[in-house]
């Protein structure tokens, strides 16, 4: 599986995709058949790209409106949307506390968070079920019970004073049986107009109904937009649809309205009251219909699960934010779930009690936020068992259980791919959670063979020997239960192989680096209070060089420590932000010339 921050230059492309006119241009992978895509300079703000292709016969496709006709998605209009592009790191109440949470928890919560997590990148505070008085009219959401005795608004402000943003649980169910009775037009009913009741939705609300989103609907979100909630996850949309809208098409059939374009009316509400300036995100199991209304989607059933995350990787950040919902940071899945989330740029929350966050398990979390901004390097999925059934959403008529399109449990891939652009450099990280792989090729990572490459295992903070075609990335360790490799080009003198900041091995902290006159310079990111390591080689082709000093920016100590063959920077700052450092090599042995042959 893999993808891409910023231009890719994998070997393994074969076509291009422009989202804005949602059209790709591909060539057919057959045998004989050689494809090379090379990034172009950017110009007008438009990406170029210089597509070579060789063989006896080679197959050139064009195919316009590419997600929206080829991939089934009817309302994909990319041009009239934006992706969200910024990273989407926090943390949910939901498995911390179930519906059992209070005020005090969130407070407690958002004071821990504060002070661990948020200078590594953690942004959101998500209040899940729980807060409300019940599901219905306006009031009951808006006007939280006894747990809550400040309100809502008060809430977010203390999130927002600890540095956060808040954000908020709500779902679509409508449990007021004599309000619907009383206001039976508002609702969907059946052929005798009695208003029905479904599992998981209780009365449904018809969005195509005139006036009922006014009435039910709208003011729910103002007014929690009004109060500063900021991030919002919509819940119950399956069981809208599936219990509410599939199971009586005849109700809309009647006023020659499609339901999954009134799904669309109900959800469209929601986004015009909150904005585009916020978060807002469609919960649970995927959703073709909210294409463009929602900016991320959990793709499969309460729990953290990365299979989805392969099944659905052409969507993710096209499409929609992937989210495989919340991660717990249990001895076994800690560093293996924030990895793979991090790598391929899904929504990325934490859902644990908060005492925790001062723990050793709160370590893989530091590492692995903030999150990448990331584009699929596939346009199908790696997966794809599960998007490939997206046209039964209209068949559904019970959301109880997950369906054959909704994201499974079982992941299917064992490698997570990264490839990182940088004006400075590009290099590849790359994710392990399994299988049994001896050896992993050059080619296999759509890294050029003829070049020499450096690995580093970020968990393990060691370098990987490699050889000329591939590396073994040897047993995973049952501490981390997965492996993180950093994989640069080896370079003919000293170089930067990884820092300590983030499992990417400098993509979220390194801002330059550059070499000139046996110094290895850069700018960094970093996190106060933190040492920041950076990992660097001291031999280079023939020669072997010394460190000879670091300088850590102005008034910041630095130390060295040799680790062969590595040598680590270690900065210690005392304040977050961004640092300048150098260091400064000296060669000290150069391989001697091979003996000019002799004649016998």
């Amino acid at each position: 599986m893999r993808h891409s921050s910023g231009p890719s230059r994998s070997r393994l492309n074969q076509a291009v995709y422009d989202r804005r006119g949602d059209w790709a241009l591909s060539v057919d992978d057959q045998p004989h058949t050689a494809t090379l895509i090379t990034p172009g300079p950017e110009a007008a703000g438009r990406r170029t790209f210089l597509l070579e292709a060789r063989g006896s016969e080679i197959v050139v496709r064009f195919r316009p409106r590419f997600y929206q006709q080829h991939r089934g998605l009817r309302y994909f209009e990319p041009w009239t949307y934006a992706t969200w592009a910024r990273p989407v790191v926090g943390w949910c109440s939901w498995f911390a506390f179930f519906d059992r949470v209070t005020d005090r928890d969130v407070r407690r919560t958002a004071d821990v968070l504060s002070e661990t997590l948020r200078p590594y990148g953690f942004e959101y505070l998500q209040i899940d079920d729980g807060y409300q008085r019940g599901t219905g009219l306006p009031a009951l959401w808006l006007t939280p019970n006894a747990k809550f005795p400040e309100g809502l608004e008060a809430t977010a402000r203390y999130i927002r004073e600890r540095g956060l943003t808040p954000g908020i649980w709500t779902n679509a169910t409508f449990s007021q049986t004599d309000y619907a009775n009383e206001h039976p037009e508002w609702f969907v009913r059946d052929p005798a107009g009695r208003v029905v009741r479904g599992n998981w939705i209780d009365h449904p609300v018809d969005a195509s109904a005139p006036g009922a989103l006014e009435a039910l609907v709208r003011p729910i979100y103002r007014g929690l937009r009004d109060m500063g909630w900021q991030y919002f996850k919509l819940d119950a949309l399956r069981h809208l649809r599936y219990e509410g809208y599939n199971s009586y098409r005849g109700h809309f059939e009647q006023k020659h309205v499609d339901p999954g374009d009134a799904l669309r009316q109900y959800v469209a509400a929601v986004r015009d009251e909150v904005g585009r300036d916020r978060f807002l995100l469609a919960c649970w199991g995927v959703r073709p219909e909210l294409v463009g209304l929602v900016d991320g989607c959990r793709l499969g059933t309460d729990g953290f699960s990365y299979a989805g995350l392969a099944q659905f990787n052409s969507f993710n950040n096209v499409v929609w934010r992937n989210d495989p919902d919340h991660i717990e940071l249990s001895e076994k899945e800690a560093w293996r779930s924030t990895m793979v989330t991090s790598l391929t740029g899904s929504v990325f929350m934490l859902t644990d009690r908060p005492e925790r966050y001062r723990t050793p398990f709160a370590e893989p979390a530091r590492r692995a936020a903030p999150v990448l901004f990331t584009v699929p390097g596939q346009l199908y999925d790696v997966d794809p068992s599960r998007s490939s059934e997206l046209s039964r959403v209209d068949a559904e008529v019970s959301g109880r259980d997950p369906k054959p399109f909704d994201a499974g449990l079982t992941p299917a891939v064992n490698l997570y791919e990264l490839e990182i652009s940088r004006p400075f450099e590009s290099w590849v990280v790359l994710g392990r959670t399994g299988g049994g792989f001896d050896e992993i090729r050059w080619t296999d990572l759509g890294l050029d063979p003829a070049r020499p490459y450096t690995v580093f295992e970020f968990w393990e903070r060691r370098p990987v020997e490699s050889g000329k075609d591939s590396f073994r990335p040897g047993p995973i360790s049952a501490r981390f239960n997965s492996q993180v490799f950093v994989i640069r080009e080896r370079v003919p003198h000293p170089q930067v192989v990884a820092t300590s900041r983030h499992i990417t091995g400098g993509g979220v902290d390194l801002i330059d680096v550059a070499w000139k006159d046996g110094v290895l310079s850069g700018h960094s990111l970093v996190v106060g209070g933190e040492p920041y390591e950076i990992y660097m080689t001291t031999s280079a082709g023939a020669v072997t060089w010394r460190l000879v000093e670091v300088q850590c920016g102005a008034g910041i100590r630095s130390t060295t420590q040799a680790r062969p063959p590595l040598v680590t920077a270690t900065c210690l700052p005392t304040a977050s932000g961004e640092v300048s450092w150098r260091a400064r090599f000296e060669p000290v042995r150069a391989a001697p010339a091979p003996a000019a042959p002799t004649k016998r």
